[in-house]
């Protein structure tokens, strides 16, 4: 971030929501705060159950897994979990305690008695059956925060430190919905978001922008949303932000290949955008997940305080196994340090 790089660095108290307890959540934020890359700085603060990090990290020691953190030397905000959890099985139980854990995370926060937020992957179904009927954690921090939230996922390229934005226009609705939901108003508001990130990286960032249709609707032949909307927004987008390039509508089955490139080989780096927006979901999430599936952090923009989450889910076929990766949680911690800064 350019402008931490003169910055003296300082402390940072990291909030960690721990998650679904029936998933990965706590395995993995036990394995990152052991890690010896993770940034000296992070000062962590666990909403969980305490019994259930400590039962957690026994199992771990007994697996061979020691290069992780006592849990009497962490500090911990105890909210014992509503009944006893099974893992791989989340239910109401598992739902009603993930929720409660990210919902008093939050409060602190607002307190102002933290910098930063590191959320461990929940279960929407698990929150359904408690009868918490959000689409997923930004929209329930959105709501607690009342602020409007954009999703964006970052990674850093292990290969040669290069780093990988793309953000949703629309996030956790059905694909039927998608077309009346891109307005004017909210496209343009995800291109300042999109930008305004790319800007602590760079001067002048390279923003593309995906088509909604295939080969971006190839000029009104395979549907018309390119050229009644996109392209208009575009061109009076560019009249406000003159020094800004931006380059789409892109195909969408091209316009992450630059990115993939430039990931893997320093030298295609000047060919590759800053900032991606996607128009869905999977459109944005799957190339993201295929080029820095480990590494790539989801981002809330927009709220109060800086949130962070690895790019995952639960991973409820392995959960209790421990054999789960930590990177991603690793890097969304060590991201929301950055970001803080």
């Amino acid at each position: 971030m350019r402008k931490s790089q003169t910055a003296k660095e300082k402390k940072t108290t990291l909030i960690i929501s721990l998650g679904d307890p029936a998933g990965i959540g706590t395995e993995i934020t036990l394995k990152a705060l052991g890690s010896k890359s993770l940034n000296k700085n992070i000062k962590p603060l666990l909403v969980g159950c305490k019994d259930n990090i400590h039962d957690t990290y026994s199992k771990l020691i007994k697996h061979g897994i020691d290069n992780i953190p006592d849990p009497n030397k962490l500090d911990i905000i105890d909210i014992p979990l509503d009944n006893k959890v099974t893992p791989g099985k989340v239910d109401e139980y598992s739902g009603s305690s993930s929720f409660k854990w990210l919902v008093n995370a939050t409060n602190i926060l607002l307190e102002g008695k933290a910098t930063a937020l590191v959320t461990a992957p929940i279960s929407k179904i698990a929150w359904h059956k408690a009868g918490h009927k959000f689409a997923g954690q930004t929209e329930l921090l959105g709501k607690l925060t009342n602020k409007k939230t954009s999703m964006l996922f970052t990674a850093i390229s292990p290969n040669n430190g290069w780093r990988f934005n793309t953000l949703l226009a629309t996030t956790h609705i059905p694909l039927n919905k998608i077309n009346n939901t891109l307005t004017k108003a909210l496209i343009r508001h995800k291109l300042d978001t999109l930008l305004s990130f790319c800007l602590k990286f760079k001067d002048k960032p390279i923003i593309q922008i995906a088509g909604l249709n295939p080969h971006a609707g190839e000029e009104g032949k395979i549907g018309t949303e390119e050229q009644n909307l996109i392209i208009p927004i575009l061109n009076e987008w560019k009249l406000d932000n003159p020094n800004i390039t931006i380059i789409g509508p892109i195909p969408p089955d091209t316009c992450w290949v630059s990115s993939g490139n430039a990931w893997n080989n320093a030298s295609s780096q000047n060919n590759a955008p800053d900032g991606i927006l996607a128009l869905y979901h999977d459109q944005g999430l799957i190339p993201v997940k295929l080029i820095a599936f480990d590494e790539a952090v989801n981002t809330t923009l927009g709220l109060p305080f800086v949130r962070t989450s690895p790019d995952h889910g639960t991973a409820l076929d392995i959960a209790g196994k421990f054999k789960a990766r930590e990177k991603s949680m690793l890097a969304a911690m060590n991201n929301a340090w950055l970001l803080s800064q």
